[in-house]
């Protein structure tokens, strides 16, 4: 994705933060059509790709590059980083449970509106306080860490569309 060669970590996550959110807009609007049985492919489509998004995104936060950095540039943010993986947990539970019905339906909607939910509450505490506190980090290179964020999402995006 040669657009966010030059963006750092907060900017590349910020980044996919909002391709999500266009994906819940969508799969909302969609939701709520009048013609709801005619949309269900297309709702299918879009919950699996807000799921794969959205794994991908935790997986890359989670591994050796963003969270692990912030928490040895901030010992004192154990709580804030704890609470940033319980709420990961979580999603990745709701994203089992969007993923395990299959098909859009009415139980599917709900679980994306309450996983859309969670995301919006999630990514405001990211940029409220996560990423603030990693700009004022004097010995955390964003723009390093960006790249090897973006190197890992699209090994795990090619990994996913091979499985796929």
């Amino acid at each position: 994705m040669p657009e966010f060669a030059d963006k750092d970590a907060c900017e590349l996550l910020d980044a996919d933060h909002i391709t999500v959110k266009h994906l819940f807009v969508d799969y909302a609007r969609l939701a709520a059509s009048a013609d709801a049985t005619e949309t269900e492919a297309r709702r299918t489509e879009l919950a699996m790709k807000i799921c794969q998004e959205l794994t991908v995104h935790a997986q890359i936060e989670e591994e050796t590059f963003f969270y692990p950095a912030l928490r040895q540039a901030f010992p004192d943010a154990v709580d804030l980083l704890d609470e940033a993986l319980e709420e990961h947990q979580d999603a990745k539970e709701l994203i089992d449970d969007v993923r395990s019905v299959g098909t859009a339906n009415p139980a599917m909607d709900t679980l994306v509106a309450e996983l859309d939910v969670a995301i919006d509450h999630h990514v405001k505490e990211e940029r409220d306080e996560l990423f603030p506190k990693a700009r004022t980090a004097p010995d955390l290179d964003l723009m390093a860490l960006g790249g090897k964020l973006r190197d890992r999402q699209q090994e795990l995006q090619a990994e996913a569309a091979m499985s796929a």
